[in-house]
């Protein structure tokens, strides 16, 4: 009996001691991670742009993981190139997952998509594709390629120093080739050039030869095309089958190894904007967007086990930036995971300013969603297969 009584004090210490530990482990237990939503396209007619895409997001948690030590979750889904199924996502991610921002998608039908859903449910998207909405329909959202107008001036004024004076254009029929189409009706008359057509087709069509013969009927200087991917390969090689030999010029969208391979030699020589991260070690020792794209392709190479040769994956390499520091921000007025925090760190988003990433130097406001200026742009010319920086 004295041996169970003296134990009482012991028993009852080791109670105290398990509570007091409880209590302090209660708030770490509390404290929830960030979490962030991640659709792209792994299958379907643009996954030639989501693979990439999702590359650059394993590049981008291998650089850095946390926010103050804090875990970030990165939940993925595959939209299978169906703008339908990326706004089922989206709202999966949201409503089931709880995430705090969604990134997304690898095209630009599936982004507005998204951003529907956005703006329904009052969370963040960052656009990783060209997707724009005006006024209070893109309030959610930031787009992080540079916009058409921006890329296609770059074009405009190198056709004008090539002494163009008509262009065909052949884009997609959808968003982007509007987008495309849309910039170079603004751009080409002040620069004295005539745009000569408007011919589309679709993402998934396995040939655009009734397209080409209109436009090469016309005779143009140059063709544009409002493209994007592997797709984005078909006019080219319809007009090197008709036996064009004008000037040729892309978009930043074409930049990836599948379009060059698919491509073949009917690409050589094309002429396109892209951004900086795609010639880096071309670029003066000084370029601040030099240092940050270095880190990218080793930050790659260790998720990826090679070196990128694509300008998607940075993207989403850029739209991790993006968070990673507006969410740093934001904390610091809600928690993850709420209603406010989703607030907090949209408003924190499009209060960017000089964040340097490896596609541009990025400064959003609320009635600014695109982030670039001219330093995100750079023309090249594939030579032999590889991305020439053109001085």
């Amino acid at each position: 009996m004295k041996m169970m009584t003296s134990l009482r004090p012991l028993r009852s210490l080791a109670a105290l001691a398990c509570a007091t530990l409880l209590g302090a482990a209660a708030p770490a237990a509390l404290a929830a991670d960030y979490k962030v939503g991640f659709i792209t396209s792994l299958s379907g007619p643009v996954s030639s742009l989501g693979i990439p895409y999702q590359k650059g997001m394993a590049a981008a948690q291998a650089f850095k993981a946390d926010i103050d030590g804090k875990k970030v979750q990165v939940i993925q889904l595959d939209d299978a190139s169906d703008p339908s199924t990326a706004a089922r996502n989206a709202r999966k991610l949201i409503d089931e997952d709880k995430v705090d921002v969604i990134i997304g998608t690898a095209g630009s039908p599936g982004a507005l998509a998204i951003a529907a859903v956005a703006r329904e449910t009052k969370t963040p998207l960052i656009s990783i594709a060209n997707a724009n909405l005006a006024g209070e329909e893109g309030a959610w959202m930031v787009t992080l390629p540079q916009p058409a107008p921006l890329m296609v001036s770059a074009v405009v004024e190198r056709m004008k120093k090539s002494g163009v004076k008509t262009v065909g254009y052949i884009g997609f029929s959808d968003a982007w080739g509007d987008l495309v189409y849309d910039a170079l009706q603004k751009s080409a008359e002040p620069a004295g050039i005539k745009v000569v057509s408007n011919e589309r087709y679709a993402r998934a069509d396995s040939s655009v030869t009734g397209q080409v013969l209109k436009i090469v009927a016309l005779r143009p200087d140059a063709v544009l095309t409002g493209t994007s991917g592997t797709p984005g390969a078909l006019p080219y090689l319809a007009l090197a089958e008709r036996g064009y030999k004008g000037q040729i010029y892309g978009m930043h969208a074409l930049i990836n190894p599948d379009f060059v391979r698919v491509g073949g030699a009917s690409v050589e020589g094309l002429l396109a904007p892209t951004g900086p991260v795609i010639v880096a070690e071309q670029l003066p020792a000084d370029n601040p967007i030099r240092k940050v794209s270095m880190d990218f392709r080793s930050a790659y190479q260790k998720a990826n086990g090679a070196m990128p040769t694509d300008a998607f994956s940075a993207y989403s390499f850029d739209a991790w930036l993006i968070f990673l520091d507006a969410a740093k921000r934001a904390s610091a007025k809600a928690e993850p995971g709420t209603p406010q925090f989703r607030v907090a760190l949209r408003d924190a988003i499009t209060s960017t300013k000089e964040l340097v990433g490896t596609h541009s130097v990025y400064n959003f406001t609320p009635n600014d969603r695109y982030g670039s200026d001219e330093r995100s742009r750079v023309v090249v010319r594939l030579e032999k297969g590889q991305w020439k920086l053109v001085p």
